[in-house]
């Protein structure tokens, strides 16, 4: 780190010297433009008008070794770092599947488009401006969309319904689709600073809606993965099983709903404190669940209502670490004095 001493200027400017190393490193010389980010941190943040001036991402790959599989996770791996625009060559030319899998990424990713294809090129390009993107918007939708599929979820395995858990299944790609986005423009913030200014964020609110976000696409995974045992097993679970796995279910979605809250919504972050407690002790009586089914079932259904049981503690857990991130986040802008927070 380096110091400068503030010089007042005409009387009115203030100014300070750059540091000739980075100047030099970035082109800088008399006459160059400079953009300054305040963040509400206190920092102010430098950019070189070089960086400013950057032409759109812009990636070319071959793939001519690429089976269909290794081409959706460049594409995929481009998109989530913030390219706007791949150019895939593939050699030997593409074949119909190439083509079937280029479509379904553009559907299964926001704002990706194929805008050329022939026989041996594909362009893929980003359309989706990020001034137009609400992160906080798209986190909501991910928390509306998980919630109903962990009730759902539930719902079919109390109630043996093959048909909803089969709806749910669907929906994940929902949840997917939504996270890739907003990773996209989290890994884009990291390096390019007019990205936090369009997105009309900052950048711990930013990180804080890409940590739920991650939360909640893995409450979604285990809704899903409950509903495929519900059409697997469906039928084969002891009523009172059933009720006592329902009542501990929902109490752990309700964990990741006051959770989010304390992002999306402001709640006072000492609900977080609570949630702490709650999620631990609803982790123990989990435990507790776990241990009494061996002892009154087989051991092959005690093994697979287990499995429900195992996405239950995983979505308290995630519950947990959304209001743990927000204790963290409340200590780093030194809000918790005005709260009394206490030693845990």
């Amino acid at each position: 780190m380096e110091t400068r001493k503030v010089q007042l200027s005409g009387g009115t400017t203030y100014t300070i010297s750059l540091p000739k190393q980075w100047a030099t490193e970035q082109g800088i010389s008399p006459g160059s433009t400079l953009y300054l980010h305040p963040d509400a941190d206190g920092t102010l943040l430098i950019e070189a008008g070089t960086h400013q001036d950057r032409e759109d991402r812009q990636v070319r790959m071959d793939v001519s070794s690429y089976d269909t599989d290794m081409l959706a996770q460049a594409v995929e791996a481009m998109y989530l770092v913030g390219i706007d625009e791949l150019v895939l060559v593939d050699r030997n030319g593409y074949d119909d599947d190439h083509f079937e899998t280029a479509m379904d990424l553009c559907a299964d990713l926001s704002g990706l488009q194929l805008m050329e294809t022939s026989e041996k090129k594909l362009v893929f390009q980003n359309i989706i401006d990020s001034s137009s993107i609400s992160i906080r918007k798209s986190t909501l939708r991910m928390k509306l969309i998980v919630l109903a599929m962990h009730r759902d979820a539930v719902e079919a395995v109390v109630n043996n319904d093959t048909a909803l858990a089969a709806r749910i299944t669907t929906r994940d790609s929902e949840v997917d689709k939504l996270f890739c986005l907003v990773t996209r423009q989290f890994e884009r913030a990291i390096d390019d600073l007019q990205t936090v200014e369009a997105l009309g964020t900052t950048r711990h609110e930013l990180f804080e809606y890409y940590h739920t976000a991650r939360q909640f696409e893995r409450v979604a995974d285990h809704a899903t993965k409950m509903a495929s045992l519900a059409m697997e097993h469906g039928g084969s679970f002891a009523d009172e099983t059933t009720d006592e796995f329902a009542r501990v279910a929902d109490e752990s979605r309700r964990i990741v709903e006051r959770a989010a809250d304390i992002v999306l919504s402001d709640v006072n972050v000492t609900t977080a404190f609570d949630i702490l407690s709650d999620a631990s002790a609803l982790d123990d009586e989990v435990n507790e669940i776990d241990k009494r089914l061996y002892e009154r079932a087989d051991a092959d259904a005690a093994f697979t209502f287990g499995l429900l049981l195992d996405s239950v503690r995983r979505t308290a857990a995630y519950g947990r670490n959304i209001a743990e991130m927000g204790i963290q986040q409340c200590v780093k802008q030194k809000e918790c004095e005005e709260i009394g927070l206490r030693q845990r």
